[in-house]
C-alpha cells in the first residue's frame, strides 16, 4: 500500500488485528503536532512504515520515529490497531502516540523537514486518516494523565 489521499481507516482494540504490517506514530512536541514533510508525496505526514521481519511493532515504531523525525528517547504509548485501505489494497497496523521532549534533528531520509504545528495543516499525505489517528492518540494520552 502506498500513500494516497483516498486512504481510509477504522480503529480497533489493541492486539485485535493480525497480521500487523505497518506502524503509525502520532507525535506531540509541547502539545503541538509533530509532522514530517515527505519529499516524494510533497505533503506532511505522521512518522511510520512497514514492520520489518523479526521486529516487534514497538521496535518498528521507534525506528520509524527516528528515521522520519530524528526523535530519540520519546515516550511511546500504544493506542490501538487500525485497518487501512484504499484502491491499492489494505492492511493492518498499530498506532502509537509519542511524547517528544525536544525538537529533533532530522536524519537524511525521504523526509525533508520536521515541524511542530498548533493545528493539522491542510497539505496532508493522508487527509482522511491523519486527523482520525491524531484524535485517537490525544484521547489515549488524556486517559493516562
Amino acid at each position: 500500500m502506498t500513500g494516497h489521499a483516498e486512504l481510509q481507516c477504522t480503529l480497533h482494540p489493541l492486539d485485535s488485528l493480525k497480521p500487523l504490517r505497518f506502524v503509525v506514530v502520532c507525535s506531540f512536541l509541547e502539545g503541538r503536532f509533530l509532522l514530517s514533510y515527505h519529499r516524494k508525496h510533497r505533503a506532511w505526514e505522521t512518522q511510520g512504515g512497514h514492520i520489518e521481519f523479526g521486529e516487534t511493532p514497538e521496535e518498528a515504531a521507534r525506528r520509524e520515529l527516528f528515521e522520519e523525525s530524528g526523535a530519540t528517547g520519546a515516550k511511546l504509548v500504544p493506542v490501538c490497531d487500525y485497518y487501512g485501505w484504499d484502491s491499492a489494497g489494505s492492511s493492518n497496523g498499530r498506532l502509537y502516540a509519542a511524547i517528544i521532549d525536544e525538537m529533533p534533528q532530522l536524519p537524511h531520509s525521504e523526509m525533508s523537514e520536521v515541524k511542530a504545528f498548533e493545528a493539522l495543516p491542510e497539505n496532508l499525505t493522508y487527509p482522511l486518516v491523519t486527523p482520525v489517528l491524531f484524535e485517537a492518540s490525544k484521547r489515549k494520552l488524556a486517559e493516562l494523565e
